[in-house]
């Protein structure tokens, strides 16, 4: 089986339990703002962007909220024939309807490079792999944001969102970080560790 085919298999099965984590957590929001680490915001901030969840996606607003209390300067994603553009929101601001269900900021709306990225999926690993939803936007959009600078990617899941292994391809963007309702994983120094106790040359010494 194909990498693309073992992705859209895991995908039906990560929607389940995605939409059952939804369903025994009706709070998970708010519980998740409340412990969100603000260091990531002093250090990967000010501009932060987030998303309008659908479907059983975490919604991220009450961390949003907190953020931008904290100083934050809020944005959302806009979809364009291009990819996606950042543009800047507040709580309260109205959003255009877009295909597919998107509630999206208005094509007038300032375009700003946000330094930390809040990201909707279905799946991620300890390795900081990410699950989306198979069109790449989010990939395209971390690639651009990384070519310019720093862009930090932060999970906003479910902990059931948590597995073994996400199959990852080269264009795959790594997450740094994932805030659950009941803590957060530090991605990146997972990612670290595990390249630092990788033995060389990937095994053992061949002569």
């Amino acid at each position: 089986m194909s990498i693309e085919a073992d992705k859209t298999a895991l995908r039906h099965r990560m929607r389940t339990i995605r939409a059952e984590a939804a369903a025994r957590d009706p709070d998970a929001a708010e519980k998740l703002a409340d412990i969100f680490p603000m260091k990531l915001l002093e250090r990967y901030g000010p501009v932060v962007s987030g998303y309008v969840a659908i479907n059983e996606e975490l919604d991220p607003f009450p961390l949003m909220e907190r953020l931008a209390r904290a100083g934050a300067e809020l944005c959302l994603p806009r979809m364009e024939e291009t990819g996606i553009s950042w543009r800047l929101w507040s709580p309260g601001e109205p959003l255009d309807r877009r295909p597919f269900g998107l509630s999206e900021p208005p094509a007038d709306a300032p375009e700003v490079t946000p330094t930390l990225v809040l990201t909707p999926l279905l799946a991620y690993d300890t390795m900081g792999n990410r699950l989306g939803y198979g069109r790449g936007h989010y990939d395209g959009a971390l690639e651009k944001l990384r070519a310019k600078g720093r862009a930090f990617a932060c999970a906003v899941a479910y902990a059931a969102q948590q597995i073994d292994k996400v199959p990852a391809e080269p264009h795959d963007q790594p997450l740094d970080w994932a805030i659950t309702p009941i803590g957060s994983v530090p991605l990146f120094m997972m990612r670290n560790r595990s390249a630092l106790t990788a033995p060389a040359n990937g095994g053992e010494d061949a002569s």
